[in-house]
């Protein structure tokens, strides 16, 4: 199934999932992180998010994107190139940015790093096919 590259804007992470072996999917779990940890460092992240622009960052408007997802040159420059290697459009950069910053506030830094930039991207792989 072919989805429109506008349709395609709108959605913020593309993750393909394989299907597990039934082997695995019987074997002893406890490896993964616990539900609880993972719901409390989400709403630490949402609060965090509100305090600093009383906001999630996937509701941030445009216009607030710079004073709350500010970039160094080294972000800029690497952002810009993926955007014009990916053909991302205005949304689609925008997106990338606020998944960016999600990212970033998961991990509890103050700042955006090259590092969020590449997953945020990673997360947009669908965009260099189009």
């Amino acid at each position: 199934m072919r989805i429109s590259g506008p349709l395609l804007d709108r959605i913020d992470l593309h993750v393909p999932v394989q299907r597990l072996p039934a082997g695995d999917l019987l074997q002893a779990q406890g490896t993964g992180e616990a539900s609880r940890a993972v719901r409390d460092r989400v709403l630490s992240c949402r609060a965090q998010q509100e305090r600093r622009q009383g906001c999630a960052n996937a509701q941030l408007e445009p216009r607030m994107l710079a004073a709350n997802c500010p970039l160094g040159s080294s972000q800029r420059k690497r952002l810009e190139s993926a955007a014009t290697r990916m053909r991302l459009s205005g949304r689609g950069l925008h997106r990338t940015l606020r998944v960016a910053r999600t990212i970033a506030d998961l991990e509890a830094a103050g700042s955006i790093e090259n590092r969020h930039i590449a997953e945020a991207l990673a997360y947009r792989g669908h965009d260099v096919s189009r």
